[in-house]
């Protein structure tokens, strides 16, 4: 008898907080899409520092060809000059929100200048992110060419 009391209190109290989550993931839906744009720009503009502050100390990249790197290493790689990005954008990008982490998946499109040869590269990503430290921040990504 307590059970069938209280399961329309529960009921109640579900409907009522689910809208109020619905809305904190969608806007926690839009700060990582906008994390996202702000990769895209630092990747441009090899703007180093601005990726420091969005991947996490414990971050592992792997690119689409094979290569696994850490932080400093990933780093490393925006900070060579051989490394020239003209156009860094997403699309498809979806979004899916945990209790304090994210995946969010896509294609991208990167056009530049690595290692003195061009590229124009089409590919899937998935970002891995982990609410700490109050933000934030990227710890894992995976990369595969579409096509090139």
């Amino acid at each position: 008898m307590k059970f069938s009391i209280c399961w329309p209190v529960l009921l109640a109290c579900a409907l009522l907080v689910s809208p109020a989550l619905a809305v904190d993931e969608a806007a926690e839906k839009s700060k990582l899409i906008a994390l996202e744009n702000a990769w895209n720009q630092a990747q441009l503009h090899a703007d180093a520092k601005a990726l420091e502050e969005l991947v996490s100390d414990q971050y592992v990249y792997t690119d689409t060809d094979g290569r696994f790197m850490n932080k400093s290493a990933f780093l490393g790689d925006i900070k060579d000059p051989s490394y020239k990005t003209t156009l860094s954008a997403n699309e498809d990008v979806r979004v899916f929100v945990y209790d304090r982490a994210a995946v969010v998946t896509g294609i991208y499109h990167t056009k530049g200048i690595y290692k003195n040869k061009a590229i124009d590269h089409w590919g899937r990503f998935t970002d891995t992110w982990l609410f700490q430290n109050g933000r934030w921040q990227f710890v894992a990504t995976h990369t595969n060419l579409i096509k090139r």
